[in-house]
């Protein structure tokens, strides 16, 4: 099917489904000639995404950058040493700060 009746049966506007095509959130699938068409998978793909915006209140863009982050590992680099600076993901404790910190109190007399 084409754009307006997937938009029709997905309850929102053309507009709105090419604005999620842009973000990349539809699977990638064109006719010749450059039209899209819609199936079930590409309807159910549109329709999870719709559903996961709602049950965590996001935004197809938040969405679309989760996605990023989850796909390329610079991205998430990057947005994990954020959330460390923030205070919002804790730094994972090497081994060897564990052992160092153990030696330490073990050397640390009995009376402190």
């Amino acid at each position: 099917m084409r754009i307006t009746e997937a938009a029709k049966r997905l309850g929102m506007s053309p507009r709105m489904l090419r604005y999620r095509e842009a973000l990349g959130l539809l699977p990638p699938v064109r006719e010749q000639g450059a039209h899209r068409r819609f199936g079930p998978e590409e309807l159910a793909a549109v329709a999870q995404g719709v559903e996961l915006e709602k049950r965590f209140d996001v935004s197809p863009a938040e969405l679309a950058f989760a996605l990023r982050v989850l796909t390329e590992p610079a991205v998430a680099s990057a947005v994990r040493d954020l959330g460390v600076r923030i205070g919002r993901i804790q730094v994972p404790r090497r081994a060897l700060d564990f052992e160092k910190e153990k030696a330490l109190r073990l050397l640390r007399p009995s009376g402190r």
